[in-house]
């Protein structure tokens, strides 16, 4: 496969393009973020990367560069559960309805890879999406599948679409949205938060006394033993009430026990903080949302990339493992 990578991001897709294995290059990688591409520049010196909007792009371009399959992960902003879900009347969709628009002109392109969030389904955009593919010779299979079906501790439902451009066909029978992956090797139980901690981490990552005042009632907190983390989203880091869990070293026991006396003590008690303190709880460092979405331990970011923007461009990003699976099915 020579690939086009768009909306590359920090380079996930390109990842899971080596994990998979399958005989592949990423000819091109197209993002528009500044801080996404020096990262992805970082990780990959050797890819040709282009800062472009893609709504620039023509099918004449995407013809020179050589490329047969297209790997994409649009602006998922317009259908998020807790967004506005304009769908297509959202600015942001705009480029994902240009490429549309003009993949009847790409007639080199024989195989796509679509990725977005949960919801998507649902929306106008996809239903572009599947009128485009039909009408241009491809069958498909949609599927919404999260990493914790391969064993991995993190809760990440995602929407996928793979499609082939015929006389290819699948390895599989294709039909409605599937939750699996055929012929791929799933795991029923996932291994323990434990494996992916860091030996030792700043104090910077704990969890603010204003912030367990406030919110320490609906953390979802990680344990050593833990099987399952929630979903890490862009917002990580500056908020804790649905954007991803939290770990401390304490056990469930111990912790049910301090949050017992807690609510026992006055607001201003100094007691109660050192009560909260005790608890150790704090956030997941970058480095261990990486190895939860699969990246390999050789990503790193430059140095002058705050945490704050990792978490962001993580939250953006996909499950390497995921992806990698579904690139085996896409090539096969």
């Amino acid at each position: 496969m020579n690939v086009l990578e768009l909306y590359s991001g920090i380079g996930g897709m390109h990842l899971a393009l080596k994990e998979s294995e399958v005989n592949g290059k990423v000819v091109a990688a197209i993002e528009i973020n500044n801080a996404a591409n020096e990262i992805y520049e970082y990780n990959f010196p050797n890819t040709k990367l282009l800062n472009l909007n893609i709504e620039g792009l023509t099918p004449n371009f995407i013809h020179k560069l050589g490329v047969d399959t297209i790997l994409m992960s649009p602006p998922c902003q317009p259908f998020t559960r807790n967004g506005l879900q304009n769908d297509t009347r959202d600015p942001r969709t705009s480029s994902f309805l240009h490429l549309m628009k003009i993949l009847p002109e790409l007639k080199q392109i024989t195989r796509l890879l679509v990725e977005n969030v949960k919801g998507f389904e649902q929306s106008h955009a996809r239903d572009v999406l599947i009128k485009t593919l039909q009408e241009c010779g491809f069958s498909y299979q949609e599927f919404i599948i999260s990493p914790h079906q391969f064993g991995i501790p993190n809760s990440r439902h995602r929407y996928y679409c793979l499609a082939k451009k015929h006389p290819e066909t699948f390895s599989f029978e294709i039909g409605q949205i599937m939750d699996n992956l055929p012929q791929a090797q799933q795991n029923k139980e996932c291994f323990p938060i434990s494996n992916i901690l860091e030996y030792k981490v700043d104090d910077e990552y704990l969890l603010s006394e204003n912030l367990l005042l406030k919110h320490l009632g609906v953390l979802d907190i990680c344990y050593l033993n833990s099987r399952r983390s929630c979903c890490f989203t862009k917002a990580y880091g500056r908020y804790v009430h649905g954007t991803g869990s939290v770990f401390t070293n304490k056990t469930v026991h111990e912790v049910k026990e301090i949050s017992e006396k807690i609510d026992t003590l006055r607001i201003d008690d100094c007691d109660r903080f050192n009560l909260l303190k005790s608890l150790n709880l704090r956030f997941f460092t970058p480095k261990e949302i990486c190895r939860l979405m699969c990246f390999p331990e050789s990503y790193n970011f430059p140095n002058n990339i705050t945490n704050r923007k990792k978490y962001m461009l993580l939250g953006n990003s996909i499950n390497v493992k995921v992806v990698s699976e579904l690139i085996k099915l896409l090539y096969n």
